[in-house]
């Protein structure tokens, strides 16, 4: 065995120490506009002193919640959820991160007058969409449109989002709202100096991205972070599907014990064609997500053409982003315009009133090709079915999105 001299060893760690130092800083160097961030950010817990100046304005504690490594259930696995996560290799779901996230979405300095943040539309109890037929901006005034639920915005596999999808990812999706002149009226570069102002976020922005600096894109990031973390797996229907050790949720599922004989007969509809419905089609899976926009037939003559209105397209006009339907019992009132209070009355249209428009879904069709344009179908659905069918979705709610702190306002006033 050879040996080293010990001069020649205190030499050689030396050297190591010094090529080291350069190599770790350099990974915090500013590379362009953005400070690039590392893996160990987003973790750990807040100091003591950290922590009582927090708390001077919000409910947080030293740890974070658990945003970052939540078990999905095997339907989930299975239903090829990882597969269509739309969470981008640069913005993962981080515990800090989230946090963060959090106090920005329920912050109403995020709007011009202080008086709008981001849950005055995604509200908790109403599944994190705007119990509000239009939803209301800064002063009042009411936006074209209803705020759709953010429940498993995490599995759109296309990532595009709003009613439009004019927005090609969450993290500028949630930017958006901030800078319209009805819903927020904030200029991003007046956002970024205001919340510079407020104690609580230099504090927060280093746990989450390593440095106090606040920039529009880290905003975005970490909002992104807490949408992206609000998921359901903990419905009724979940557990029925656990209780029988389904573990794909499609056409083939069969009788739930733990569902009652009327939620069955709901689910049969929805998810097997009974008399020919493609609920699951649009709303499928386990996550209960689309992420193609449909026509879906609510008139001949649209006053708002949707993504149309973005891309100027024929073929684009009257096509809606399709809404998550998880706690869509609490979501209502329904359609990107409001127009149904109940879910009977979505019932009823999709049964007996769906419209002949030129861009509707060939599902609704009697023709199951795409790119045609067959009658639309009339499932006749009767009274008992049609309550059967709202039955099924009321399983579809899941508690714990409503009354989870994690996902609650962390302001204490």
């Amino acid at each position: 065995m050879s040996h080293t001299h010990p001069l020649l060893t205190t030499l050689f760690k030396t050297v190591g120490m010094l090529l080291y130092v350069p190599l770790m800083f350099s990974c915090l160097e500013d590379d362009g506009d953005e400070v690039p961030e590392t893996p160990i950010f987003g973790e750990g817990s807040f100091s003591t002193e950290e922590l009582n100046a927090l708390q001077q304005t919000l409910n947080l504690q030293a740890t974070p919640f658990n945003y970052a490594n939540v078990t999905l259930p095997e339907h989930y696995l299975e239903t090829e959820a990882l597969e269509v996560d739309n969470t981008p290799a640069n913005n993962a779901i981080k515990d800090m991160g989230a946090t963060l996230g959090r106090v920005l979405f329920y912050d109403k300095n995020l709007s011009a007058n202080n008086t709008i943040s981001c849950a005055s539309c995604h509200q908790q109890n109403a599944g994190f969409s705007d119990p509000d037929k239009l939803s209301r901006g800064l002063n009042g005034e009411t936006t074209r449109r209803n705020s759709m639920s953010l429940i498993n915005s995490r599995f759109y596999e296309a990532e595009r989002f709003l009613w439009d999808e004019r927005a090609a990812t969450l993290e500028e999706q949630v930017l958006l709202p901030i800078q319209d002149h009805i819903e927020m009226g904030m200029d991003l570069a007046e956002l970024e100096a205001k919340l510079q102002g407020l104690d609580y976020y230099p504090i927060l922005f280093t746990h989450a991205f390593g440095t106090p600096e606040i920039s529009s894109d880290r905003i975005a990031k970490s909002l992104s972070q807490f949408v992206r973390s609000i998921v359901s797996t903990d419905s009724k229907f979940d557990r029925a599907l656990k209780d029988a050790g389904v573990t794909f949720v499609d056409e083939d599922v069969p009788k739930l014990t733990l569902l009652s004989e009327q939620e069955n007969l709901g689910r049969e509809i929805f998810y097997n064609g009974y008399k020919g419905a493609t609920c699951s089609y649009c709303h499928g899976g386990a996550m209960n997500v689309n992420d193609e926009a449909k026509n879906n037939g609510l008139d001949l003559v649209y006053s708002d053409n949707g993504k149309g209105e973005i891309t100027g397209r024929d073929s684009d006009m009257a096509l809606f982003k399709v809404p998550a339907l998880r706690n869509v019992a609490l979501t209502a009132p329904y359609m990107h315009d409001g127009r149904f209070a109940t879910l009977m009355e979505v019932v009823n249209h999709y049964s007996d009133n769906v419209q002949q428009h030129p861009n509707i879904n060939f599902r609704l069709t009697t023709l199951d090709v795409e790119d045609t344009h067959g009658p639309v179908m009339r499932l006749n659905l009767t009274r008992s079915e049609k309550e059967a069918l709202v039955a099924f979705l009321h399983t579809l709610t899941d508690d714990t999105i409503t009354t989870e702190e994690k996902w609650s306002d962390p302001f204490k006033n």
